[in-house]
């Protein structure tokens, strides 16, 4: 049996995996697949991918493209979520702030760097025509760190995707003040390119045991209520997810790729650009 390690983040998008786990979809089909959770998102993601603690990973497009061209030795073998994921701008319950306006020259927290949170937080910026180059950060590794630091005052503003932070807008814990979708399909999964070396046929199951139980996803028995329980998720937030949630079961297409190395280049995310095909690997 092939023991594969693969990252994600403990949030709703990322069920299907644990289903599969659960079930034995993939034990049955002769595949050890070992779940890492990674509340420090897509920069921890990377950086267990460049250190050879996972395999492979569900992780944020716009990070794991920056992170590739920076020389990460990975590449992307699907789309996940076809969607742009949403993310919230939030401040703290007691904070001064009351709009998105009023954030620019503030500091924002962010969970590591080259994250989702500091990438967008640049996205942000540009959007609002703010300097990017005066933007100000607080490292908090986490959602958990992130509470902190906005509570205590130790950063003004956080982004985070808006459903997961949803439960602490409702807890009167953070409030959010705007919302940020990001212009492309938001996850992908990404292998080490030593293991689509050793394990192709491996890794290509793995992807046809999961794009079988996502197609079908939407559709099992209940599943909004199950979402709701396991992630403390108010049901009617998880059926509106639901609607704006499409996952994928193909390859991210050139073009779409061009587009986002574009923008991320424009901000200034990426200090260059490189030929699309070398981000991907088909299986």
């Amino acid at each position: 049996m092939n023991t594969v390690k693969i990252g994600g983040v403990p949030e709703h998008f990322n069920l299907p995996w644990h289903m599969g786990i659960e079930d034995q979809s993939f034990s049955n089909k002769d595949i050890n697949l070992e779940w890492v959770e990674y509340p420090g998102g897509t920069g921890a993601m990377c950086e267990a991918l460049r250190n050879e603690e996972i395999d492979m990973a569900i992780i944020l497009t716009e990070g794991i493209i920056k992170d590739i061209i920076a020389g990460n030795p990975s590449r992307i073998v699907q789309k996940y979520i076809q969607t742009p994921l949403i993310w919230g701008i939030h401040v703290g319950a007691q904070s001064k702030y009351t709009s998105l306006l009023e954030l620019e020259h503030t500091k924002a927290a962010i969970s590591r760097y080259g994250s989702g949170s500091h990438l967008m937080a640049y996205a942000n910026a540009q959007d609002q025509n703010w300097e990017t180059s005066d933007l100000k950060f607080e490292l908090v590794n986490n959602l958990n760190g992130a509470i902190e630091a906005l509570t205590n005052d130790n950063a003004d503003y956080f982004m985070w995707e808006h459903f997961t932070t949803k439960p602490l807008v409702d807890k009167g814990i953070f409030r959010r003040i705007a919302d940020f979708p990001t212009p492309w399909p938001c996850f992908v999964i990404v292998v080490r390119e030593k293991v689509l070396d050793a394990m192709p046929d491996t890794i290509k199951t793995i992807l046809d045991t999961i794009n079988t139980s996502t197609s079908d996803f939407k559709h099992i028995p209940s599943i909004d209520k199950t979402l709701a329980y396991r992630y403390d998720q108010q049901l009617v937030d998880i059926r509106k997810w639901l609607q704006l949630t499409e996952w994928s079961q193909s390859q991210i297409q050139l073009d779409t790729l061009d587009t986002i190395q574009n923008y991320l280049h424009k901000v200034q995310i990426i200090d260059t650009k490189i030929d699309s095909k070398k981000l991907i690997f088909d299986l």
